[in-house]
């Protein structure tokens, strides 16, 4: 019979696993992903910037007191706020990227949004799922 050792029976009865590797530069797709986002935007093209979110009815939206599910209404509420002509300039600081697992990550950041007639700037938490399409945002909590 093979001998087992103590930490490896506790590591099993608590759940511990060894842990897997992270995507070799997931911090830095990530990123690429809302690049990609933000440059969207400021072309004026809703449906490039939606890219960035999986594509489901799980995906959710939070900004105050609102919350919207599904990526379809997501859509829908961009439409409804921003005309194609006036979504304004989009810029994103201060990323940092945190790996949960090899396949989730959360990202927090700062946007500043200056329209023909108002700007806005704020904070957001972003939750990422990796999918065989890239990185999918999951949540988007964005607070002004």
């Amino acid at each position: 019979m093979k001998r087992i050792t103590v930490p490896a029976i506790l590591a099993v009865l608590i759940g511990i696993h060894p842990a897997l590797p992270a995507p070799p530069d997931a911090a830095g797709d990530i990123k690429a992903v809302l690049e990609v986002q933000k440059d969207a935007w400021n072309r004026g093209d809703v449906e490039g910037f939606m890219s960035a979110y999986l594509q489901s009815g799980d995906l959710t939206f939070q900004s105050g007191n609102a919350r919207t599910r599904g990526w379809s209404e997501v859509l829908s509420r961009y439409k409804r706020n921003y005309a194609a002509e006036d979504m304004g300039r989009l810029d994103f600081t201060d990323l940092s990227v945190t790996l949960l697992s090899p396949e989730a990550a959360y990202v927090l950041g700062r946007f500043k949004l200056v329209r023909k007639d108002a700007t806005s700037a704020g904070v957001f938490t972003l939750i990422l799922r990796r999918t065989e399409d890239g990185w999918k945002i999951i949540h988007d909590h964005t607070s002004t």
